[in-house]
């Protein structure tokens, strides 16, 4: 068996984080392929090594000495390195960092340099071969990933090497330039080197057990979910789950590589597995709850809308038009409804309500502004009657009033609409009725 492991930021925050981590890997040989984030927060009011870089970076581009912030980031690594007693100094590296902020090499190098020297760290403490990213992960000259130029360079390097380092977040454009993923691209590194490497399983280590069921912000020790497919996660994540990057599930979707979630500080937990499908069963009707606030509704209603042709398309394309993404768009014979996030829409309100005036001629528009959606995700859905009618009840019971329902196809997800104020008790009310009284 073979795996890659991927380590957050808080896993890898001091010496102490570093020997578990070190534990781990060495517990089971099938560790073979290292993805290591930058240092995170030893504690609540501590800064993540990220956040130094691009503060630091920040200094630099204005003119600015910066000397005193590259030295404590320097001294957050010399701390992990002096508390794994090893015999490493990253002088030489910090002296080109320092010499490629003063060229102005850019936020994405500087971003990059808190995986990067982590890495080495891993490297020489493990006793693997480290391998820079920027030399196996390729962007094209849009600034996109490149996944098939990618796949065949470090397939190639990773067939040679039997266990490796390689830092997360980061890779090289075609002239050498560095160039990052999104915050939490770890993730999605971790994922790419698992398909090159054709493994088995990828373990995706963190300070949670895996994926809870509901925000742990808002249900007081809720359940984990034990395994979810990646159509799920994708619904989950979306609407607000964070515990993995939601695009780290492309590389692998179609490789038959499980993603598995694992807590650093409790090794022995199960976490959470990821598939692709599944004939466990769910142990409860729904998989996860999930939601986001902030949004906004357009009704747009005219009589007999239903037999205009194109009346749909020319109202989204007013959307199109003026840069706003939809949300969800319920809709009835004489009514449609467009959910969109109300910070993007509030800009441009006017110029949307006069562009739906001017395109379709409706008879009335109502805005409704301070609304949440709220995702009930779940394979078990499928075949459980009465599902939609028992969020109705939960909800009615808990004095929530429902503004929007929307079922996908699939029978995978329900969304439904609240007010803000609402949006709380109304996944306390879900989890409830679903987890609690297992309904």
């Amino acid at each position: 068996m073979k795996k890659v492991v991927k380590f957050g930021g808080s896993s890898l925050a001091s010496a102490e984080q570093f020997k578990k981590v070190g534990d781990i890997i060495r517990a089971e040989k099938s560790r073979r392929y290292v993805v290591p984030s930058a240092p995170g927060k030893r504690f609540s009011a501590d800064t993540k090594v990220t956040d130094m870089l691009y503060q630091c970076y920040a200094q630099a581009e204005d003119g600015k000495d910066f000397s005193k912030l590259l030295s404590d980031i320097q001294a957050r690594y010399n701390e992990i390195i002096e508390g794994l007693e090893l015999n490493l100094s990253l002088d030489k590296e910090f002296k080109v960092i320092k010499e490629n902020f003063e060229k102005k090499a850019g936020s994405d190098y500087a971003a990059s340099r808190g995986e990067y020297l982590n890495g080495i760290i891993m490297a020489n403490y493990l006793g693997y071969e480290f391998i820079d990213a920027a030399k196996v992960i390729f962007f094209d000259e849009n600034g996109h990933f490149d996944e098939v130029q990618t796949n065949k360079i470090l397939s190639k390097k990773l067939k040679k090497v039997d266990y490796a380092v390689i830092p997360g977040f980061y890779g090289a454009m075609p002239d050498g330039t560095i160039k990052t993923f999104s915050r939490g691209g770890s993730d999605l590194t971790g994922s790419i080197v698992a398909k090159a490497a054709q493994v088995d399983l990828y373990e995706n280590w963190t300070d949670v057990s895996g994926f809870m069921i509901a925000d742990p912000r808002i249900i007081n020790n809720p359940k984990t979910i034990e395994a979810i497919t990646y159509k799920e996660l994708r619904e989950l994540s979306y609407m607000g789950a964070t515990v993995l990057h939601e695009d780290a599930i492309f590389p692998i979707r179609n490789e038959g590589i499980p993603i598995h979630i694992r807590n650093t500080n409790a090794p022995k937990d199960k976490g959470t597995l990821i598939v692709e499908a599944t004939c466990r069963h769910p142990k409860y009707t729904v998989t996860g709850i999930a939601g986001k606030q902030g949004f906004a509704s357009i009704t747009i209603e005219k009589a007999m809308m239903n037999s205009e042709i194109g009346f749909c398309r020319k109202v989204l394309q007013v959307f199109e038009d003026n840069g706003i993404s939809i949300e969800h768009m319920p809709s009835g014979i004489d009514t449609m409804t467009v959910f969109v996030h109300q910070s993007e829409f509030e800009e441009k309100e006017q110029k949307v309500l006069a562009g739906i005036h001017q395109a379709v001629q409706p008879d009335s528009i109502e805005l409704e502004s301070d609304l949440s959606l709220i995702a009930i995700v779940g394979r078990g859905m499928r075949s459980k009657r009465g599902t939609s009618g028992r969020v109705f009840s939960a909800l009615a019971h808990a004095h929530v009033n429902v503004k929007m329902i929307d079922q996908g196809s699939s029978e995978l997800n329900i969304v439904v609409g609240v007010r803000n104020h609402d949006f709380e008790n109304a996944i306390r009310a879900l989890y409830d009725i679903f987890v609690t009284t297992k309904l």
